[in-house]
């Protein structure tokens, strides 16, 4: 049996590649609407060297009126191409939370034809606690470069794909929201959406795949968690949450076990949740 390729990198991986070439680091700090913060500004009062930064609500489809959907690809080409970001590159997303927002950043790439691309496993905070270096302010200009986007379709579902899923059952459904929102005993952070789930799915609250300090589990615990949820390893798997964000932190643990078949539902609970002719579940 071969070892499954693994998505994650590790701090002291990166910080010996830190003047390689072909190396770009992207800071993927995102933060809920409701938590004030802004990620850029905190991206230039500190990151790991040579790292730009990437904004998931621009790079977006900002026509949509959901929250930053999936941008066409000539859109992400462009953006890529003015951040210096091109083909043949190798990747590095990481966050300040730890293990937050950077998945979601990988699995755009990967949607978009990006195989090269990986997860600083503890992101920043475990970067930091290392003592490893930091810059502040602008990064240093960078080349435009050509980036080819060729959109994965296996990788994302829409609305209507999740209709057909729960109509003929063809993948299992696995929620990274808490369970307290799984199961619709407390009201959704966003205004607007009703509470509960879609039906038939599963839950798994994406924290429950962390370390304290913000890694990914080892592969054999995270296989336990899916089973424990319920999720069959040999069917394909629909990740959802909140706005498409967390669920890409089941996908990236889904992928170190090797599972091959899991795409992201990039609506999630933001779209389903506000269309009253949607079925939903409590429990």
């Amino acid at each position: 049996m071969t070892t499954p390729k693994t998505w994650l990198i590790e701090t002291d991986e990166l910080e010996r590649e830190l003047d390689a070439p072909d190396f770009v680091i992207i800071d993927a700090t995102w933060y809920m609407p409701d938590e004030g913060k802004d990620a850029r500004e905190e991206y230039l009062a500190e990151h790991i060297p040579g790292a730009i930064f990437f904004d998931i609500d621009e790079i977006a489809d900002t026509n949509s009126p959901l929250p930053h959907m999936l941008p066409s690809p000539e859109k992400f080409s462009s953006r890529m191409r003015k951040m210096g970001i091109g083909d043949g590159q190798r990747l590095v997303v990481y966050d300040r939370h730890g293990m937050f927002s950077a998945p979601r950043v990988w699995w755009m790439f990967r949607v978009m034809g990006a195989d090269e691309v990986s997860v600083l496993n503890g992101g920043l905070p475990k970067w930091k606690r290392e003592e490893r270096p930091l810059m502040t302010g602008e990064p240093s200009p960078r080349t435009p470069r050509h980036f080819t986007a060729r959109r994965n379709l296996d990788l994302v579902r829409d609305v209507d794909d999740m209709k057909s899923v729960i109509h003929d059952k063809s993948a299992d459904i696995v929620d990274a929201r808490s369970a307290e929102r799984f199961a619709g005993t407390v009201p959704e952070p966003r205004e607007g959406l009703r509470s509960g789930h879609i039906p038939g799915a599963q839950n798994v609250p994406y924290g429950q795949l962390l370390n304290a300090d913000g890694t990914l589990k080892s592969t054999e615990e995270l296989n336990a968690i899916f089973a424990a949820a319920g999720v069959d390893p040999h069917k394909p798997v629909v990740t959802s949450c909140g706005s498409g964000v967390t669920a890409c932190v089941l996908a990236l643990a889904l992928a170190e076990t090797g599972h091959r078949r899991t795409s992201v539902y990039d609506g999630s609970w933001t779209e389903w949740g506000a269309d009253d002719s949607l079925p939903i579940e409590t429990n």
